[in-house]
């Protein structure tokens, strides 16, 4: 349950998050769904239960960290034209990487949510979760004709203990995410990166079906991003560290992405 300026379904807020303590846990903390203020895009639920299922077993993670056949290979999946630019995910590299993504845990705008703020080891600890784990979830930076911009996190909802609080349906697929700079929020960039990133999941996972997210309720911009996204609130379900509103957007054919929503 990983979250634009959004946590992943472990922590509090919701842009899209989840906190560690399954075998190969995905995200410390997570705002799952979060959009932001709209800064922030996800994060939710704490992750201190089992996997609901064995799928985990499929495959490790892949080279480089991008989730191997668990998550079908994120770093090897093509770049999307969007109206600001052409974007690609990047599976998270420590580094440079974490340097940046700790700057942007500490605004203010992102740490309401997300709840990492604090010295690079906290970054650190919360990325180190998902590396280091069975590739079930997948920290990304966004990069934006090249500017790194954004951090998402990709998770298979189905392996994580947001399935314990919805009907899961194999292969559904969350996302976290977190815009990194305040003079990316605000301006619709956040609504077309969660509509690119989502039509990029359902053309690279042919086994996935949905996307979902679960936003703290109480983060309008987030939830309001995700709707303008093509996604609509399937529920609003407690999860253990807040009320999330579960937002799904489905795959309207076997095999091609959904269409955006005007």
């Amino acid at each position: 349950m990983p979250p634009a300026a959004t946590p992943p379904h472990g922590p509090a807020a919701s842009t899209a998050g989840a906190r560690p303590g399954v075998p190969a846990p995905a995200p410390a903390r997570r705002d799952h769904g979060r959009a932001g203020p709209p800064g922030s895009a996800g994060a939710g639920a704490a992750r201190d239960v089992e996997a609901p299922d064995a799928t985990a077993a499929e495959a490790p993670a892949g080279p480089g960290g991008d989730g191997g056949s668990l998550l079908d290979r994120v770093g090897r999946w093509a770049p999307a034209a969007t109206p600001f630019g052409i974007f690609r995910l990047a599976p998270l590299a420590p580094g440079d990487d974490l340097t940046l993504l700790t700057t942007w845990m500490n605004d203010p705008a992102v740490a309401a949510f997300w709840e990492l703020a604090g010295p690079p080891e906290t970054t650190a600890r919360h990325v180190h979760a998902q590396l280091s784990g069975d590739g079930r979830s997948v920290p990304c930076l966004g990069l934006l004709d090249g500017r790194p911009m954004s951090y998402w996190e990709l998770y298979r909802a189905d392996l994580d203990p947001l399935a314990r609080h919805y009907p899961v349906r194999p292969h559904d697929t969350g996302v976290h995410l977190l815009l990194g700079g305040a003079a990316d929020r605000g301006r619709g960039l956040g609504t077309a990166l969660l509509r690119a990133v989502t039509c990029l999941i359902l053309a690279h996972r042919p086994r996935c079906a949905r996307v979902v997210a679960e936003p703290d309720v109480r983060n309008a911009p987030s939830v309001a991003a995700f709707r303008r996204a093509g996604f609509h609130l399937d529920a609003e379900i407690d999860l253990p560290d807040k009320r999330a509103a579960l937002m799904v957007r489905r795959r309207t054919t076997p095999t091609e992405p959904a269409p955006p929503r005007r």
